[in-house]
């Protein structure tokens, strides 16, 4: 299948044959879809915190966190293009002769050009695009007057304006305050003096960062990171990586076959967020704090989310501490009938891990040796906000092919809506993932866990794409926070709404948590 050339180009990439060969395998079979078993409810796979117990929850992680070596992990890689598609399509109409009046008057919905032409002032950047275009000999405010939308609109896109549809969205300004606008990547810094801190005083953050970003995002946060930490008495630790080229996957044709660009070369694609399993296992934290670019709020919102991460973190601290004594117990292996039941209800209890029947007939060392691997794992304790309608995967129990029910993150893409009782239960879920998740990823001995042993490779996901107007099959990894972590001690948690405020399209900066 693959010719002398085709090998040296899949070895510069850092991939093996075998992954190679497994994935064109994937495409010839294609991936199952889960077996979802139930929706992860209140009392029924979520559990959620009284106002006492978040209170408490708090103070013991304030108490220990300087204990740990804490990081927070932000996914920053992505592209801010998407974010001004309803903006480009303007600016297409305009082009093909469309009157700005009509195109303004067909649509006035929070996503609608009208409402960003309206509110312009109120968006961060404001000043910014004003300055660029005085720098040009060109007034912003004569440009709204005379209706000139499309001059604003490419000052603010393209690269002679402020070039934010070719920029990250980590460096785009998000929020106003009274000593100037922030990017998003600044509302993350704040985020982590808050509740990252060691006991030395340096807050650790790590950034996944495209690589053709990587050196203006890098100039950029070293410019702003002074300022905050004199306001916040902390010295950042900054780190950053790229995806790894030996995450890509090969592309196929509609035939399963090795899809070639014009000259003849393999045609390979990014992973998806699962991708990330690698950059995160490539970290030597203890507690890591995993949230979007997008989602932060201006500070007069931020004490919610303190709140809730530092609860977090606390539940997650004292769950690693009971899990390392009865692991210590677990591997001594001289346990009395009581002691394994005590171990046995808290993995019930606590961690909600489910026994086969077949548990109660092992001989002692059996149920001892099977206690110690389901205990032995990285843990991620999960947000988990009510369903009020918006994208995403959500938690649900789910059977795996060895009969195990287990809690899961899982996409819509992985259900079978053809199923009609797959389809039942998607629609009773009554939650979804905000990805505000708190991982431990130490064993109970110090040392670091290889993250890749706990990926189910089953969940991957295959799409239809297109290159050179030909169409292609493109290959997902398992998801971040999906299949990639489907092995890890998963805890979900209700979370209020108001710590979710993703900014996908540009006029969601003018909703009023972002204003």
């Amino acid at each position: 299948m693959f010719t002398a050339s085709d090998l040296k180009q899949i070895q510069s990439k850092g991939i093996e044959i075998k992954a190679i060969e497994q994935q064109v395998e994937n495409f010839r079979k294609g991936f199952p879809f889960i077996d979802l078993v139930e929706p992860a409810t209140v009392k029924n796979g979520i559990k959620v915190f009284s106002e006492t117990e978040i209170e408490k929850l708090q103070k013991y992680y304030d108490r220990y966190c300087s204990d740990y070596e804490i990081m927070k992990f932000v996914p920053a890689s992505g592209a801010a293009s998407r974010m001004f598609k309803s903006l480009f399509e303007f600016l297409e109409s305009i082009e093909k002769g469309d009157s700005i009046d009509n195109l303004l008057e067909k649509d006035k919905s929070q996503n609608s050009v009208f409402n960003f032409i309206q509110n312009l002032k109120n968006f961060a950047f404001y000043d910014d695009l004003k300055a660029v275009m005085e720098d040009n000999y060109i007034s912003l405010e004569s440009k709204i007057s005379e209706k000139d939308y499309r001059t604003i609109l490419e000052f603010l896109l393209m690269d002679h304006g402020l070039g934010y549809a070719a920029k990250p969205k980590a460096m785009l300004k998000f929020h106003k305050y009274t000593d100037g606008a922030r990017m998003a990547m600044e509302e993350h810094l704040v985020e982590s003096a808050n509740y990252g801190i060691n006991s030395e005083g340096r807050a650790a953050v790590h950034f996944t960062v495209s690589p053709e970003h990587a050196d203006s995002f890098i100039d950029e946060i070293n410019l702003v990171k002074d300022k905050y930490e004199t306001q916040f008495d902390v010295v950042y630790e900054l780190t950053f990586s790229v995806q790894k080229s030996s995450t890509d996957t090969l592309a196929v044709d509609l035939n399963n076959k090795p899809f070639r660009d014009d000259e003849g070369n393999l045609v390979f694609r990014p992973g998806g967020h699962g991708a990330l399993i690698e950059n995160l296992n490539d970290r030597e934290s203890e507690v890591i704090f995993i949230k979007n670019i997008d989602n932060v709020v201006p500070d007069r919102l931020k004490d919610v989310t303190y709140k809730y991460k530092k609860a977090l973190g606390g539940y997650l601290l004292e769950i690693h501490e009971q899990i390392v004594e009865y692991l210590e117990m677990l591997e001594d292996g001289n346990l009395t009938n009581n002691e394994i039941k005590k171990i046995v209800d808290f993995c019930s209890d606590r961690l909600l891990l489910k026994f086969s029947e077949e548990f109660n007939t092992l001989s002692t060392i059996e149920k001892i040796d099977l206690l110690y691997t389901r205990l032995n794992r990285p843990i991620r304790l999960c947000g988990m906000v009510r369903n009020e309608g918006e994208p995403g995967g959500g938690p649900f129990w789910v059977k795996n092919s060895s009969e195990e029910i287990s809690l899961q993150i899982v996409e819509s893409s992985q259900i079978d809506f053809s199923n009609s009782e797959q389809k039942k239960i998607f629609e009773k879920s009554t939650h979804f993932n905000p990805v505000d998740l708190v991982c431990y990823v130490r064993d109970f001995k110090g040392n670091q866990f290889d993250l890749r042993e706990f990926i189910d490779p089953s969940t991957g996901f295959i799409s239809t794409k297109s290159k050179d107007g030909r169409e292609l099959k493109a290959l997902e990894l398992p998801g971040l926070w999906n299949g990639a972590m489907a092995d890890w001690i998963t805890i979900f948690v209700e979370v209020p709404i108001t710590t979710f405020n993703p900014v996908k399209t540009i006029n969601d900066l003018l909703r009023k948590e972002h204003q």
